[in-house]
């Protein structure tokens, strides 16, 4: 009973919850203290409600779907050759994006928390962490999975760790910091970062094949998946702003060392490196077998292209974070939205959910950008 139930439920939970847990939830507490926290609150319960919608009707899709095939042969299958080219583009360029930001803020952990034992660059630390997920992503998702799991019980022991190591530094008072102009001001802030944290429609077939023969359990694995993450980020950034208040960093944990003591932040800093690298390895084996399985690209080229394309452009001195996932959060994961609905009209979708949300997630695009270019 115990085996059935980590292979039901506790593995492709873990799967799915670790691939989400990258580093855009490092963001919120942040952007939680620009906006401030009333609002915040209001975009966790939109944001979380549209994902798991969004995530059930992806999971619908993909039961109905020919295994083997990734978003862009989804999309591809439902809304034609068209459609399938366009689904790839984005694709391709929001794994680029989430990818550099694993890469970027991965290697900035490793270098925080090795630098002062070991020495060494920051650019150091970039090419280990690189070197990490290069060589794993050759494995299969199913080997990481107990790692994954691992993963996750660390984190929530760290966030655990970081409540109790700085109980005596916690005041309420701190969450809720800022202005009405600035608040005024970033009244939108959350939405790509936050929709980004979230995101996760990538990972269902990884997890649907997971669960092969047992496929019912799929809506199940991902509506508790999403929830978990969700109140996990919302603990996250409550905590995080009960400490730093007005001196929160926009990566969140960095920002704690001048309020704590040094060996609890390295902890946390450890669990969340240990956090990007299992989210890219995730993002990288499903990237992978995208290319090959939907544009027929050999192992090698596609394996190459997932994990050296990152950090070229990392090299290149593209090393932004907040704006980064706000655009990948809010057009390129939008856009993917918008398919993944227009999929689900193909199947018989009801016409109240298709079109309020495209209209959302369209308007979210055009903000996104408009906020890109200024």
């Amino acid at each position: 009973m115990l085996q059935n139930l980590f292979k039901d439920y506790i593995y492709p939970i873990a799967v799915f919850s670790g691939g989400m847990i990258g580093v855009g939830f490092l963001s919120l507490p942040y952007i939680a203290m620009r906006a401030g926290i009333w609002l915040m609150l209001l975009y966790f319960l939109i944001i979380t409600a549209l994902v798991l919608i969004i995530n059930l009707i992806f999971c619908q899709i993909s039961l109905k779907t020919p295994d083997f095939k990734r978003f862009p042969g989804f999309v591809g299958r439902y809304l034609g050759k068209w459609g399938g080219f366009f689904a790839m583009l984005a694709t391709i360029f929001a794994t680029f994006g989430i990818s550099l930001v694993y890469l970027i803020i991965g290697g900035q952990f490793l270098a925080t928390v090795f630098q002062p034992i070991f020495s060494g660059s920051a650019l150091t630390y970039v090419l280990i962490y690189f070197l990490i997920v290069s060589i794993i992503i050759f494995f299969d998702i199913k080997v990481i999975a107990r790692v994954e799991f691992w993963v996750i019980v660390f984190l929530f022991l760290s966030l655990l760790l970081l409540f109790f190591g700085g109980f005596s530094q916690i005041n309420l008072s701190n969450i809720f910091v800022g202005d009405w102009q600035s608040q005024t001001q970033n009244f939108f802030l959350p939405y790509g970062a936050l929709l980004f944290a979230l995101w996760g429609t990538g990972l269902i077939p990884e997890t649907e094949a997971m669960l092969r023969g047992r496929k019912r359990k799929l809506k199940t694995v991902v509506t508790i998946s999403t929830i978990i993450i969700s109140v996990f980020y919302l603990l996250f950034t409550l905590l995080i702003l009960s400490i730093s208040g007005k001196a929160t960093s926009q990566v969140a944990i960095i920002g704690l060392e001048r309020f704590m003591g040094g060996g609890f932040v390295s902890i946390a800093l450890l669990a969340g490196a240990l956090a990007t690298i299992t989210a890219f390895i995730s993002q990288g084996i499903i990237f992978k077998k995208t290319l090959m399985f939907d544009l027929k690209i050999k192992h090698w080229q596609a394996f190459v292209i997932t994990c050296f394309t990152p950090m070229v452009l990392f090299l290149i001195g593209i090393k932004s974070f907040i704006p980064l996932i706000s655009f990948v959060g809010g057009v390129l994961l939008g856009i993917d939205g918008i398919l993944i609905l227009l999929m689900y009209k193909k199947i018989g979708g009801k016409n109240i959910v298709i079109y309020p949300l495209s209209l959302f997630f369209l308007l979210g695009v055009i903000y996104e950008i408009i906020y890109f270019i200024k």
